[in-house]
């Protein structure tokens, strides 16, 4: 435990240091929730909808930190460590494998953390969003999206070769996540091919119950999205963790 918490010290101030992260995963979020406040402020999301603009995007604004983090911070980390043979000296201390997966991974569990501390108090504060259903099943929902895919970030920097490689695997993952998980377009405006092609995405399930428990409505295939996640985290962990490079 003693190594875990030094190593995660040490880790955490480097990463902060790059400051990468803090404008991306922190920074980028509230910007953008700045922006949409603004330009929507509380404006209703439809005519008749009971609920407003910011209010119905709120799950997707919270994905923001996490796919950054998951899908280009954390796998870029791991993969740069190996490249510059970082990794290659862990190698031949008590640190395992799993052990500095973890380590990575609890950082854009914080990074994710404090950017959901200020976009709350930010919405609520300003905009006066408030949420309809329940804050347990919408806290619920974004940690299995945020576990879900920052095991991917996982897999992806535990067998990248380089830093080259996990950039290029980074972005074939990042983008379309971001632009069709609901993130940023949303689902519902997606032809209905579309939908079932992005449903594969855990983000994307994880955005729908996001809003459906933020919003109150009636969560439709909760267990198929709660099993996505899961089997999505089961196999990416159990994959960056067996497959994993040193070197």
């Amino acid at each position: 435990m003693k190594t875990f918490g030094g190593l995660l010290k040490n880790e955490l101030k480097l990463n902060i240091r790059n400051m990468n992260m803090v404008i991306f995963a922190i920074i980028m979020p509230l910007v953008v929730l700045v922006i949409l406040g603004f330009i929507y402020g509380t404006k209703p999301a439809t005519d008749s909808a009971a609920y407003t603009f910011m209010e119905q995007s709120f799950g997707a604004l919270c994905t923001i930190s996490i796919c950054a983090g998951g899908l280009m911070g954390l796998p870029l980390v791991v993969s740069d460590y190996r490249e510059r043979k970082i990794l290659k000296r862990f190698q031949v201390t008590p640190v395992s494998p799993l052990k500095l997966l973890v380590v990575e991974f609890t950082i854009y569990v914080v990074y994710c953390l404090v950017s959901m501390l200020t976009l709350v108090p930010t919405a609520m504060l300003i905009w006066n969003v408030r949420i309809s259903g329940s804050w347990l099943a919408f806290l619920g929902s974004w940690l299995l999206t945020m576990v879900s895919t920052l095991s991917i970030g996982m897999m992806v920097g535990g067998i990248a070769k380089n830093s080259k490689s996990a950039s290029v695997i980074a972005c074939i993952l990042y983008f379309p996540m971001l632009i069709f998980s609901g993130a940023t377009l949303p689902f519902e405006v997606m032809p209905t091919v579309m939908q079932k092609i992005v449903s594969i995405f855990p983000m994307t399930q994880g955005i729908q119950l996001m809003k459906s428990a933020f919003l109150g409505l009636p969560i439709d295939n909760a267990v198929f999205s709660i099993m996505v996640m899961v089997a999505v985290t089961v196999i990416s962990t159990g994959i960056a963790v067996k497959f994993f490079r040193w070197e």
